[in-house]
């Protein structure tokens, strides 16, 4: 059959036409088809398979030296009705050879510039295969068709390129169950498809914030929320249904990631370690000179590490463990620090309160963060007095504050789980320059959570993994047979930073603690492993699937002791520590040498203690004796310090 025949072409229906489209670059076309004014079209042919199409409509083209002047001036070509069902316009058999064809279902990511008149797809990750120039601007239109075929989520790193995300099988089962759920407020379509189509794009992200909102729905399910039913049982054997779609879409090499590590059976005891009282204002004061500044920085961490803070101190110490005030200022220098980061806030938050309207029509990611602010500021904390009731002024603070910091990071924006980390800073500091400069310090530590390509997230579910092989093998055997190994019930925990599984009074001490940085690198996972170890024998004995394990650890919330679990986790650390059998792995995920650098396993832990954690500030070199003592507990030296440290200890 010759390549014009009618019977060749198949039927096609025609859901979009635009006119006036220079094809401007092509990989595998002649110089001499640059340029060639066109129609861009999304055609469907049978019942499934959609295609972009883009045929040229006649010869006309533009001199390359003058196009950049002269595109705003071509005429659009009118439009004309066609039928590619059986009759044939000459125009079409002419210029067949030259139509551009790009399945949807090969397209992989198109980017839009130019002030939206430029667009260029892409079916091959990494090339732009096709460039289009909309003479009159209007691409908008364009796209806003393209998008009501193909889910789209837009790159962190590239504001203008979306890619495209494959709906499957397992995700539209995935959809279809949120809706009869009803669990959210929002048009449950559109948040359950962003929540999965988005997998592949950025996973560990997309399952983050799915399971924020699903354990929020298993959390309040004995008492409801806004009255719906309890659904706790339904969604945990939602996520057990749908578990081997994310997994597929987020751990490619999950047997590689995921594998439960081969440890020798046996471990030292686990040592018992007693908490200390939390630093007092008296302590706070000897531990600075007489001009303010704070002159046993290690010092006053092993004791905020040992027992908290107390509380008539915390509005200055915070400041300090995030980075808001440098520990080497004097009281002079701070209040002019305070003054300079007073203006900046202010500075930011004129940007977008005094934005228009019409500034806001036309910035539709701003919007979209905004309202994703409004709506989680509405329902965080509601029950605690300090946000409690309508009109209450600290949910406006608590919005200004989040809106800011879009201003201040707008690469990162606004990620459902940051009020929950700022609420108990601004219920603490009470006013909205100290809270937002705090929440960036403790933004700064986390914000690998959200990086687009998740790996700060992966690493950490890894690390967790390896440490609780480590520490309780049976354990992790157990949750690798339930097929819970990949650790997805610990993503609240690990995003809001255990915020959510206590009382704000608990989470400040366990922050303030974790602020420190020690004993080790990453004590938080050692957090989470000593939380699951002490539920051991109740995941085990029962033989708790994916189900149960995901109800019981959401359940443990409000349920759990602060200094039960820190003491826990110090002692598994000295345990770890201690270990004949351990690992490179495992000294690496806590920062401490591996062997190849360490001969004295005995001094080991006190130099990693001070090395790794410090945040760039230096101790000064004043002569003092750095071994003053040391602390231990049931024969565990716990660390080194000095000596007027000592005699504060003492």
């Amino acid at each position: 059959m010759s390549s014009s025949s009618v019977e060749d072409i198949p039927d096609q229906k025609e859901l979009f036409t635009q006119d006036g489209v220079l094809l401007k670059a092509c990989i595998g076309r002649s110089v001499t088809e640059l340029n060639s004014v066109g129609m861009l079209c999304i055609v469907q042919t049978g019942e499934h398979t959609k295609t972009i199409e883009w045929r040229p409509i006649d010869t006309i083209t533009i001199d390359s030296d003058t196009q950049d002047q002269e595109w705003a001036v071509v005429n659009t070509i009118g439009r004309r009705e066609r039928t590619f069902s059986g009759n044939l316009t000459a125009d079409y058999l002419t210029a067949r050879a030259r139509i551009i064809r790009i399945p949807l279902d090969e397209l992989k990511s198109f980017r839009v510039t130019r002030n939206c008149q430029l667009i260029q797809f892409s079916t091959y990750p990494g090339v732009w295969q096709t460039t289009f120039y909309f003479q009159h601007g209007n691409a908008e239109t364009f796209i806003a068709n393209l998008k009501s075929h193909v889910k789209t989520a837009k790159t962190r790193h590239d504001r203008n390129t979306y890619v495209v995300v494959e709906p499957n099988t397992e995700s539209q089962v995935l959809n279809r169950s949120f809706a009869e759920l009803d669990i959210f407020t929002e048009n449950t379509t559109d948040v359950v498809w962003n929540l999965v189509s988005n997998f592949k794009q950025r996973p560990y992200e997309t399952t983050m914030e799915a399971f924020s909102k699903l354990t929020d729905i298993v959390y309040y399910g004995n008492e409801g929320v806004n009255g719906k039913r309890d659904v706790s049982e339904e969604v945990a054997d939602l996520l057990t249904k749908s578990m081997s779609a994310l997994e597929e879409a987020t751990t490619v090499t999950k047997s590689d990631e995921y594998e439960v590590i081969s440890v020798k059976p046996t471990l030292p005891p686990r040592p018992s370690i007693p908490r200390g009282p939390p630093l007092s204002a008296e302590k706070w004061e000897g531990l600075q000179d007489t001009e303010g500044r704070v002159t046993e920085v290690e010092g006053v961490k092993q004791l905020i590490f040992r027992g908290g803070v107390a509380h008539s101190i915390r509005q200055s110490v915070w400041k300090y463990l995030l980075d808001f005030y440098p520990w080497h200022m004097t009281t002079k220098q701070l209040k002019i620090l305070h003054r300079k980061r007073t203006d900046e806030y202010y500075a930011m938050k004129l940007q977008w309160r005094s934005m228009t309207e019409a500034q806001e029509n036309r910035f539709a990611e701003y919007r979209d963060r905004k309202s994703l602010v409004e709506k989680d500021v509405n329902r965080t904390d509601r029950t605690h007095p300090f946000y409690a009731g309508d009109n209450n002024p600290n949910l406006v603070l608590l919005q200004d504050i989040l809106m800011t910091y879009v201003m201040y990071n707008f690469d990162l924006g606004y990620v459902q789980g940051m009020s929950d980390i700022l609420a108990p800073m601004l219920l603490l500091m009470g006013n909205e320059v100290d809270s937002f400069w705090c929440f960036v310090g403790f933004m700064d530590r986390i914000a690998s959570n959200f990086d687009m390509d998740q790996a700060g997230m992966k690493q950490q579910l890894l690390h967790l993994q390896q440490l609780l092989a480590f520490a309780s093998p049976e354990l992790a055997r157990h949750l690798s047979s339930k097929d819970s190994g990949n650790m997805y019930f610990c993503f609240r925990w690990l995003l809001v930073w255990f915020k959510r599984e206590f009382s704000h009074r608990d989470i400040m001490r366990l922050w303030e603690v974790l602020w420190t940085g020690l004993p080790c690198n990453n004590f938080h996972l050692l957090i989470c492993v000593a939380i699951l170890d002490a539920e051991k024998e109740t995941f085990i004995n029962r033989d708790f699937g994916f189900t149960e394990i995901l109800k019981h650890v959401n359940d443990l919330s409000m349920c759990l002791d602060v200094d039960r679990i820190l003491s826990s986790a110090e002692g598994i650390y000295h345990q770890i520590l201690s270990a004949p059998h351990l690992t490179n792995q495992i000294r690496i995920v806590l920062g401490i040498p591996t062997v190849g650098n360490v001969t004295d396993p005995d001094d080991e832990e006190p130099s990693t203690s001070m090395d790794t954690k410090d945040n760039g500030t230096t101790e000064p070199d004043d002569g003092r004796d750095m071994e003053e003592g040391s602390i231990e507990y049931d024969g565990v030296r716990i660390y080194t310090v000095t000596k007027n440290v000592w005699a504060l200890l003492a």
